[in-house]
């Protein structure tokens, strides 16, 4: 390819004007990667500016095994790119990068890529050539002794990437087929019913109150007296505690019955749900 070419093709990608990119191939010895990144550097390239749009589309990427699974979130602009090859490769990459690294970001970021750069560095390149604001949201990792990983995705773009995860970590030592089907159908109910918290002790204060002020200022112009009107507010949030509590949610399969019903009816002595995660692309 002439200089020209690449001129033309760094113009491209990242928005600049021909003098500047003329520059920064000069300075990149005709590298246009490095060149995006010296443009980058510079605040020229367009792959900076993009950062302020809005990215609620994407992927969820999941990876890992039942001791140890990962979920990341890989948002872009449109729905078009969250389908493009490059988009795809690039998240299943990150992915298990993201697994070896906890979920923990900042040494994601630094992580080496298979194309020898790091991920920040390959990112930068990625929104260049994508034209697309491209970030990483939010990432977790569930790992404990003695605890099982189960895993669903829902509308599933490509392999292990969906627009819906779900990882669900099941305590027992028992590896019976009732486990791993209970631990998959429970995958399966956190994200239909998408629960707040295990039980209604560990749901956040700041949601309850929440909550409780928009039963009372639902109350206040009712016309009800104070002692039926607390009554009410009580009744309500039981209510919000039992439907948002996964113990207490209605089993999606069996609607009959609660959660905690389908555990008990395992019989399985030492089976606890250890932990849950749920992840909905842009949510």
């Amino acid at each position: 390819m002439s200089e020209i070419e690449k001129i033309k093709q760094l113009r491209k990608l990242s928005g600049a004007g021909f003098k500047d990119c003329n520059a920064a191939i000069n300075e990149a010895a005709g590298d246009i990667e490095k060149a995006i990144e010296i443009l980058r550097v510079k605040g020229i390239s367009k792959a900076s500016k993009k950062m302020s749009r809005v990215a609620k589309e994407g992927v969820v990427a999941v990876s890992g095994d039942e001791n140890k699974t990962s979920v990341i979130e890989l948002n872009c602009e449109t729905d078009f790119v969250a389908k493009n090859e490059d988009f795809i490769n690039f998240a299943k990459e990150l992915s298990e990068l993201n697994n070896e690294s906890n979920s923990e970001l900042i040494k994601l970021n630094k992580c080496k890529m298979k194309n020898d750069k790091s991920v920040e560095e390959s990112l930068v390149s990625l929104i260049a050539k994508m034209g697309e604001k491209i970030t990483i949201g939010r990432v977790k990792t569930l790992k404990n002794d003695g605890v099982k990983n189960f895993n669903y995705l829902h509308t599933v773009v490509k392999d292990n990437l969906s627009k819906l995860a779900v990882i669900v970590a099941l305590e027992t030592k028992e590896n019976s087929k009732n486990i791993q089907s209970f631990g998959k159908q429970l995958a399966m109910h956190v994200a239909a019913s998408n629960p707040i918290a295990l039980d209604s002790n560990k749901i956040d204060k700041e949601i309850l109150d929440k909550e409780q002020s928009l039963i009372t200022e639902e109350l206040k112009n009712s016309g009800k007296p104070d002692e039926i009107a607390k009554k009410i507010s009580l009744g309500k949030m039981n209510k919000f505690k039992e439907e948002n509590s996964l113990l207490t949610q209605p089993w999606v399969m069996e609607p009959k019955k609660k959660v905690q019903d389908i555990i008990k009816e395992l019989s399985i002595s030492d089976l606890k749900i250890k932990d849950f995660y749920r992840l909905k692309i842009g949510e």
